[in-house]
């Protein structure tokens, strides 16, 4: 395990996009349903083209972070399905504990920089 996170830590942090691709893969998904989950988890803030989508999830699968999990016909087209590698799932972890202690960080500076607001 301790190899695996360490490998993990070589890809942090990760770019917006990366991470929400990963995290739209906690449950395996094809494409169209990971730019259609992006939007949704970033509030529309992070939008995904194919080009970008296609060429971040090739990059992914070179990595090892994600693997491809067979496909699925809808809509009378098969799609690829792709899936987290237990490297991906490690890597997601990672960025999610690293990002919380971003925030947690963040949020101790904003109440001292509220309270000195309030003194002025």
């Amino acid at each position: 395990m301790k190899d695996l996170e360490e490998k993990a830590q070589r890809f942090l942090p990760l770019t917006e996009s990366t991470y929400y691709i990963l995290i739209s893969l906690v449950e395996p998904g094809h494409g169209y349903g990971i730019m259609q989950n992006v939007a949704a988890v970033s509030g529309d803030r992070v939008r995904l083209g194919p080009g970008t989508l296609y060429g971040a999830l090739t990059n992914m699968l070179r990595q090892g972070l994600i693997e491809r999990a067979g496909e699925r016909a809808l809509e009378g087209e098969r799609r690829k399905v792709y899936a987290l590698t237990g490297l991906g799932r490690a890597v997601v972890l990672l960025e999610c504990e690293r990002l919380e202690a971003l925030s947690r960080i963040g949020r101790k500076a904003a109440a001292r920089l509220a309270a000195g607001e309030k003194e002025s």
